[in-house]
């Protein structure tokens, strides 16, 4: 139920006073910690030294991580189709259901007025990408899959990912791909805040799913952490919005 590469990402890192805290957790906020202490205990982390991504907040390493998972997968999966993943960003003009977007983006930085009305913000590169080929030789790839990457979830990350979906929700031509997104964050009551959308994301891979799930249980059980944080949990679990990584591969499979 938790990624294969999870104790590689996941991990301590040195903060200001020399201490170590899990790579996950929000300095500020104790539940945090606590949870993202113990899914690293649930994943074998040794505590007391360093380990996994020392600088997540780049991104790079989960975006990495997701996307070789999903071409060494994909292919196990359905090896009659032909799967391209991107790792590196790819605007979403490069794919059929968005190729008219070339032509107004054209008309917008032509003009004052439309780049006033429309924006620019349809212009969208997401972190990974699942592609496969055109009808034809001469037809653009097929959009099938746009992962969302996010370290962690905060309110704002939350109100991206929502805006860039409901960009791609809009803007498309043909059948909408996959929008789904990837996270390692701990903490339930912030989930449950994206888990809680009205279809902006078809769901939310958390790469250490299990570890999580087990951590809550025990440490609400022990009292260690609020029981708002066991029902945020259960919640996200009864949304079916929340759902262990190794099923990410499955469901682009599949549809």
């Amino acid at each position: 139920m938790n990624a294969e590469f999870a104790s590689q990402l996941l991990g301590w890192k040195v903060v200001r006073n020399g201490n170590l805290m899990p790579n996950t957790a929000d300095s500020d906020n104790e539940a945090s910690k606590i949870i993202a202490a113990t899914v690293l205990d649930k994943l074998a982390v040794p505590r007391g030294i360093p380990t996994g991504v020392t600088d997540p907040k780049s991104g790079r390493p989960l975006e990495r991580a997701v996307a070789l998972s999903l071409r060494q997968e994909l292919p196990h999966l359905d090896h009659g189709r032909q799967w391209h993943v991107h790792d590196a960003p790819v605007p979403i003009s490069s794919f059929v259901q968005y190729s008219h977007l070339k032509e107004v983006d054209r008309l917008v930085r032509t003009n004052a007025e439309l780049r006033i009305t429309l924006g620019r913000d349809y212009l969208i590169k997401p972190d990974v990408v699942v592609s496969l080929p055109g009808r034809t030789e001469n037809e653009l790839p097929f959009l099938h899959a746009a992962v969302s990457c996010k370290w962690t979830i905060r309110s704002d990350r939350v109100q991206n990912i929502r805006h860039e979906n409901n960009q791609m929700i809009r803007h498309r031509r043909e059948r909408l791909p996959h929008l789904v997104s990837v996270t390692a964050e701990p903490l339930p009551s912030r989930l449950v805040a994206i888990a809680r959308g009205t279809g902006e994301v078809d769901a939310v891979y958390h790469i250490a799913y299990g570890a999580l799930a087990t951590a809550v249980t025990e440490l609400g059980a022990s009292g260690k952490i609020q029981a708002a944080q066991v029902d945020a949990w259960d919640e996200c679990v009864a949304l079916g919005r929340v759902r262990p990584f190794p099923e990410l591969a499955q469901t682009i499979a599949r549809w």
